[in-house]
Parts: structure tokens; C-alpha cells; sequence
């Protein structure tokens, strides 16, 4: 029945869901608490409380194991590096490059929701790995837009649900473009986003971008309001 949409990820505070394979799985029973907080957010009624054996509820913090068959995200790889790439940068070329970025911090847990640059901004709101894999960032997305970075997988998901509910009640927000890579784990920043737009009771123009590990654009789309 799952969907894949990913709205039950940022609802579990022990991080015991992810979406693998296109579907949410709890990935290790010692992190599922057995609260049942994710049964409310699934549209399509997916998921339900169960009595079986099962690992005991491990409250110590946990360090994230990888899902059946490894997370993309955290798998190993080389691209290589063409010859004519990997000579030193020319102290033109240098000088030639301009930042984008129009202010700091940039990090979600760091930004206030009263900064005065997210005022009437065009927000941006990047997972931490796509500055690394997408290499004209500043050029087409960053330049003229407010950004904030976070990851999904280590972060606190309820927290930016209600930081970015706060920003989009007292900002006075235009737009935001989301931007995440192909990794399943990526997918739960954009529901951040959306949960934390529906509950402040604004609707913002939304788009979702999605960045292969290859740094190509693999999609674009824009994202409604429930």
C-alpha cells in the first residue's frame, strides 16, 4: 500500500523509518518505540502497530545502521577525474569565480526564523551534500535566494518542521525551491519543508529539485499544498 511519500519519516523521533526502495521500512526494531506517530501522517493507512518478537527498545542514541542492500548516500564511490579537471586552477579562472551567498549562517539549526534576510525572500533549502555534487550551485540556484542547509538523516526533523512553520508565518517567505540528491534519505527534506509550510496555515509557491550523484538535474517539479 506504501506510496513512497515519505510523510512518516520525519514524524518518527527515533529515526526508525526510511524510504528504501521506494517504500518505508523500519530499518532496525531496537529504534522503533512502538508511539505509533507515524500512523497519523500515512495518507494511504500503510502502516500499523503490530505484536511479534522483536528487539527491545534501545532509548541510548543511536548511530544509524544502513538498510538492506546499503543507502546509496553512504555507499562508497569514485568518478574519476579527467586529466585536463585535475590540473591546478589558473589564477584567472580563481579570480573569475564569484559567491552568491548573501549571508550567514546557513545551516537550518542556526538560522533564526527572524533573520532579517529571510524577509520577503526566495528561500532556499539545500541538503548538505548537493553544494558538494552540484558544481554550478551559486550560478543556478543560489544566486538572488536566502539559503539554509540540513540534512534529513541526522537532523532533527520535528524541529525544522516547526522552524520552517515559524519562518513561513512571520517572513513573509515568495518562494522556496527545494533542493536534494537521488538518495533515498534526501527525500524526507522537501516533506520537512511542505509539513512545516501546511502548519503555519501559509501556502508558498514550493518547487522540489532533485540532483543525481553525478550532479546532473534529474528532476524538477512543483509541489502542492495538501
Amino acid at each position: 500500500m506504501c506510496d513512497g511519500c515519505g510523510n512518516c519519516v520525519p514524524a518518527c523521533a527515533e529515526g526508525a523509518l526510511e524510504i528504501v526502495d521506494g517504500k518505508a521500512k523500519v530499518i532496525a526494531d531496537l529504534y522503533c518505540d512502538g508511539l505509533g506517530a507515524c500512523l497519523g501522517e500515512c495518507p494511504v493507512g500503510a502502516l500499523e502497530i503490530i505484536e511479534r518478537e522483536a528487539d527491545e527498545f534501545d532509548e541510548a542514541p543511536k548511530v544509524m545502521p544502513m538498510a538492506p542492500g546499503g543507502c546509496p548516500s553512504a555507499r562508497l564511490q569514485s568518478f574519476g577525474t579527467p586529466a585536463a579537471a585535475a590540473a591546478p586552477p589558473q589564477p584567472a579562472a580563481a579570480e573569475q569565480a564569484e559567491s552568491a551567498l548573501s549571508h550567514w549562517p546557513v545551516q537550518i539549526m542556526l538560522v533564526p526564523p527572524t533573520a532579517p534576510f529571510l524577509k520577503g525572500a526566495d528561500l532556499l533549502v539545500l541538503a548538505d551534500c548537493v553544494p558538494v555534487a552540484y558544481p554550478s550551485l551559486h550560478q543556478d540556484f543560489l544566486k538572488g535566494r536566502a539559503v539554509m542547509m540540513g540534512c534529513p538523516k541526522f537532523d532533527d526533523a520535528q524541529h525544522y518542521i516547526e522552524k520552517f512553520a515559524q519562518i513561513c508565518k512571520q517572513s513573509g517567505i515568495n518562494s522556496i525551491t527545494s533542493v536534494v540528491m537521488e538518495v533515498p534519505c534526501c527525500s524526507a527534506l522537501p516533506v520537512i519543508v511542505k509539513k512545516g509550510m501546511e502548519l503555519s496555515g501559509v501556502e508558498i509557491p514550493m518547487e522540489e529539485v532533485i540532483i543525481s550523484t553525478r550532479g546532473k538535474v534529474l528532476e524538477r517539479r512543483q509541489v502542492k499544498a495538501a
